[in-house]
Parts: C-alpha cells; sequence; structure tokens
C-alpha cells in the first residue's frame, strides 16, 4: 500500500507530461493549417507569424486556430526594430546575448502604434529582422 502511494505522484507526472505533448501537437497541427494560406511562415510557443504579399499575420498559437490575430501591410509599417531584453539590436550587430530571456520584433506602424511578435530563437528572430527590413525597405522604394 505504502509503494503504490509513492507511485502515485509519478503517475500524476506521466499523466500531465502525457496531456502536455498532446496539446503541443494539437496546436502544430492547427499551425500547419493555417500556415497553408502563407509564402514565409513561422511557429512558435509565443505567437504565429505568416507573410504573403505585402501582408504580416501574426496571433497566439491554440489547439484550434490562432487567436488575437493581426494583420499589417507593409505600406502601414514605419520601421521595424529588433529588441532583445530591453536592448535594440540590427543586422549589423556581430553577437547577440545567449541567454536572452524575452526577444521581439517590434512593428513601428505609422499609426503610433507599436505591436510586437515575440519569439523564442534568436537566430530566427533575427532572420525575420534582415526579411522584414529588407522587404520594408523595398516596399518604401520608389
Amino acid at each position: 500500500m505504502e509503494r503504490g502511494l509513492l507511485w502515485l505522484p509519478l503517475l500524476a507526472v506521466f499523466f500531465w507530461l502525457a496531456w502536455s505533448g498532446w496539446n503541443e501537437y494539437q496546436k502544430i497541427e492547427s499551425y500547419k493549417r493555417w500556415a497553408e494560406q502563407f509564402e514565409r511562415h513561422k511557429y512558435d510557443i509565443y505567437a504565429v507569424l505568416g507573410q504573403k504579399d505585402d501582408r504580416l499575420t501574426w496571433g497566439k498559437p491554440t489547439r484550434k486556430d490562432p487567436l488575437d490575430i493581426q494583420t499589417v501591410t507593409f505600406q502601414d509599417i514605419a520601421r521595424i526594430r529588433f529588441r532583445i531584453d530591453s536592448k535594440f539590436f540590427d543586422e549589423k550587430d556581430a553577437e547577440f546575448p545567449l541567454n536572452a530571456k524575452k526577444i521581439y520584433l517590434e512593428l513601428v506602424l505609422k499609426t503610433g502604434e507599436m505591436p510586437s511578435i515575440r519569439f523564442t530563437d534568436i537566430d530566427i528572430a533575427a532572420a525575420w529582422y534582415r526579411f522584414l527590413s529588407d522587404r520594408l525597405a523595398a516596399s518604401s522604394q520608389p
């Protein structure tokens, strides 16, 4: 009896891990369906992001469909900033901090709003920053 009670917490952890895995799998499957409409896209535990033509769309991943979907066009964006923790970086910076806690791409819109898209990986965020900066520069040229 005592040994059975000792294994009970382990059983609870096992069920929690199984549920967490199933939950994440459902989020990824939902993201795959959502991402089919985009030319370029990314999945992250914090945000999904997609780009098609001159439109950029992002939201929060869930098991059904992404929530809090926001869409902007490149004509609406005044500039893009790459923020790691509390410092701003650009594509010329050679090194990024290794132990970053918060990684964001901030879109400074012409209306003054500054929505941000959170990332977990610095390299992926830097690649998106370069891509979006180049795309923004190309779309602002006559």
